[in-house]
């Protein structure tokens, strides 16, 4: 039975839904289902699994996947360093997440919505840059 967490208001089933199997995760991704356990094996993937220990594919994960053939075949990148880009990715995207949180916060105490928010490295300056900067 299909939860409704599973859904979006349009009824159309979510991204981060795990309902393909690796066989079918593999062929919508182009790829060979030995490739996919290779990507879990260096901490690239992390599929869902069933209670019978069966990995599920999510549509985000096999956008992952094209992500990465991406990265390692046009970009000529390793998969340490595709790991290491998807791992700074991750970590940008939250910053930006707690950025926004953060500024909602302030203009909320602010009660001003027309309060500027000043980045820091506008006002701050480090050893290693010029004077000019």
């Amino acid at each position: 039975m299909e939860r409704e967490q599973d859904r979006t208001r349009e009824g159309e089933a979510r991204p981060e839904r795990a309902v393909y199997i690796i066989s079918v995760a593999a062929e919508l991704a182009g790829v060979h289902p030995q490739t996919l356990r290779e990507y879990e094996r260096r901490g690239l993937l992390a599929p869902k699994r069933t209670s019978g220990n069966t990995r599920r594919y999510s549509e985000r994960d096999i956008e992952r996947i094209r992500a990465i053939q991406e990265l390692t075949q046009l970009g000529g990148i390793s998969l340490s360093g595709v790991k290491l880009f998807i791992e700074m990715r991750e970590q940008l995207e939250e910053m930006q997440r707690r950025a926004a949180v953060l500024e909602r916060e302030l203009r909320r105490r602010t009660g001003d919505g027309a309060t500027e928010i000043v980045p820091m490295r506008s006002v701050m300056r480090f050893v290693w840059q010029e004077d000019g900067r």
